[in-house]
């Protein structure tokens, strides 16, 4: 088989594909079986139809909507993904996020690195404990479920919005408005489709505490970016932490002056450990679908 790479990858976590040519230059196209594509690389129709041997997408990464799920779809291409490598990190980010803004770490750090620090004292630069505090998460799926075990850990009392309870989950479930309303951190943790785009809009927004945090470890897409920005600048909500942008790489100019942001760039699974473990899994998926053992496949199409 023919493996062609979009984006360079740690080689080490592709050992077991030694056996097969593997191609890193744009020029691969025409001879390509299968691709393996990074999250922020678009598979495009075009792109598919230069690829005449294609038979497998292998993407590296959770999320698949830069992909062109149609036209693989009337190719009969095949596309997998790796859920699995991407719960812990994303979890683990999505905490240290939460953590950062009730502290107000990144902030009182900059401040102590200006030309003006902040004035030691008792009663100077408090900030909010997590404890006792209520963490409302949208998409209760293994990353949020990952992201409640630790906010359990913390002693946070956890509430949970999906499309449908689950059954015998330990957290509350309740409507969107609900969530809204009583959570003091509103966490995404749900995928990306059409329907949820702009989930969190100016009246979402509106619904929220005053001094509620919300934090964005999914997709940009999910949040009106806009909305969020004058919602901050209204004082609506206390604050927000965000990995995931609505014009990403572009992020809103007005976001990168708050004090009360806390920004990251899509590095939700961006550890060394990750990203090996994300490889293996590509690899798992690929030598799955060379011996036809779809059942160990992570299968999106």
């Amino acid at each position: 088989m023919t493996i062609a790479f979009t984006t360079s990858l740690p080689e080490e976590g592709f050992s077991r594909l030694s056996g097969h040519q593997l191609l890193q230059a744009e020029d691969f196209a025409p001879q390509a079986d299968i691709l393996v594509a990074t999250f922020d690389y678009p598979v495009t129709r075009a792109l598919l139809e230069r690829m005449p041997q294609l038979r497998l997408v292998a993407n590296f990464g959770v999320g698949f909507n830069n992909i062109d799920l149609d036209a693989c779809r009337e190719r009969g291409i095949r596309v997998t993904n790796t859920p699995d490598p991407v719960i812990e990190p994303t979890a683990e980010l999505a905490f240290s996020l939460m953590l950062s803004l009730a502290r107000r770490t990144v902030e009182l750090d900059h401040q102590m690195r200006s030309a003006t620090p902040p004035t030691f004292g008792v009663m100077n630069n408090l900030s909010h404990t997590l404890y006792g505090r209520t963490l409302g998460i949208i998409g209760l799926g293994h990353i949020g479920m990952a992201l409640a075990r630790r906010a359990e850990a913390f002693g946070m009392r956890i509430i949970y919005h999906n499309r449908h309870s689950k059954p015998d989950c330990r957290y509350q479930y309740v409507g969107m408005d609900e969530l809204l309303a009583e959570s003091d951190f509103v966490s995404l943790n749900l995928p990306y489709t059409p329907q949820v785009h702009h989930l969190i809009d100016g009246v979402a927004l509106h619904k929220m505490k005053r001094t509620a945090y919300l934090i964005n470890t999914a997709r940009g897409a999910h949040i009106d970016e806009q909305a969020l920005v004058q919602a901050l600048q209204q004082g609506l909500i206390a604050g927000a932490a965000m990995d995931v942008y609505e014009h990403e790489p572009d992020v809103s100019p007005e976001l990168l002056t708050m004090p009360n942001v806390v920004l990251s760039p899509h590095v939700g699974t961006g550890t060394w450990e990750g990203r090996i473990a994300m490889c293996e899994n590509v690899s798992d998926n690929i030598l799955a679908f060379i011996d036809g053992r779809e059942q160990d496949m992570n299968i999106v199409l």
